[in-house]
């Protein structure tokens, strides 16, 4: 079984429009609201592909219900850890060509018991799991040190531990050496305070993450596809789709396949990939299974001269 961790969860509403011009009203095409928030949509993910799951989540106020409901409704297994404040509401703007606009909430902030009460579930749940996957921004009030303990005092009960933020919780999460990080390419670019304008700048870039902690690193890079960096060596994977409906949960559901194959090698990259490509075929974060008449093509011998199709600047990210 995988747990997932969401300490800031979310409900998304995603907002189909035609364009997106500035200072003017807008119709939309169709909209959707969905649970989220990065450790949610990898539990989605995984349940759509029929997957043991559990997701462990802060939940309050009437967001929080709400988004509750949604996951029993997903009929995702869940935990919840009730705190005072409302849990955020965002809005994905998406249009036709599948460019993705996100406004997110800051979101709640915890009191240091509530805080706790969110790890301590977390850690009360992991006999007999595989990997323990947390990710997103971390909420008003929860250290930055809030997944480099969680990473330790998982690896202490003999769980795996996978990774998916940004910014100084990146940074304090590598001092827990977790065993997997899965930064997309603007979050790869800051942490490691460089420009990403190659795949050879993506290998460096996670080569610099794995000398500070991180035993492995799933890079996901859109359109380029994934960089995975582990021990065994370095491998650049691509899945050519067609026609790209939205990016939302696409990098979840990388991180969701790679999990449920093992969380290593060439077959959970095949899979991530697969799994990518299905998210990026399809409107929002509640899935269907991934397409198997989609190609992935994985390169064992990395092109390090490839420029990016879109070079990454480093600055603060924004928090997911």
């Amino acid at each position: 079984m995988i747990i997932t961790v969401t300490p800031n969860p979310s409900v998304d509403r995603t907002v189909f429009v035609d364009a997106l011009p500035r200072g003017t009203v807008i119709r939309s095409r169709r909209s959707s609201s969905e649970p989220s928030g990065k450790g949610v949509n990898v539990a989605l993910a995984l349940r759509a592909h029929d997957r043991e799951v559990l997701a462990v989540l802060p939940v309050g106020g009437p967001a929080g219900a709400q988004l509750a409901e949604m996951l029993r409704c997903a009929d995702v297994p869940h935990r919840t850890v009730p705190i005072a404040d409302d849990v955020r509401s965002n809005i994905s703007l998406v249009e036709p060509d599948g460019t993705v606009t996100k406004i997110n909430e800051a979101g709640p902030t915890l009191d240091p018991a509530e805080a706790e009460a969110l790890m301590l579930a977390a850690l009360k749940e992991t006999h007999d799991v595989a990997w323990l996957a947390c990710g997103g921004s971390l909420p008003g009030g929860v250290p930055e040190t809030f997944y480099a303990r969680l990473t330790d005092e998982a690896r202490r009960q003999g769980v795996k531990v996978a990774v998916d933020t940004s910014g100084p919780a990146l940074r304090a999460a590598l001092r827990g050496r977790p065993d997997l990080v899965k930064p997309n390419a603007h979050e790869l670019a800051e942490v490691a305070e460089r420009h990403l304008r190659c795949l050879g700048d993506v290998v460096d870039a996670a080569g610099h993450l794995r000398t500070r902690g991180a035993g492995c690193v799933l890079a996901s890079l859109g359109a380029d596809g994934a960089v995975l960096v582990d021990d065994s060596g370095v491998f650049h994977a691509e899945a050519p789709v067609t026609r790209v409906v939205s990016a939302v949960g696409a990098g979840d559901a990388l991180l969701a396949g790679f999990l449920a194959a093992g969380g290593s090698g060439h077959r959970a990259l095949r899979q991530a990939l697969s799994w990518a490509a299905a998210a990026v075929q399809h409107e929002g974060t509640l899935l269907t299974g991934a397409d198997p008449a989609v190609p992935v093509l994985i390169h064992d011998h990395i092109d390090r001269d490839r420029p990016l199709a879109e070079p990454v600047g480093y600055g603060p990210v924004p928090p997911g």
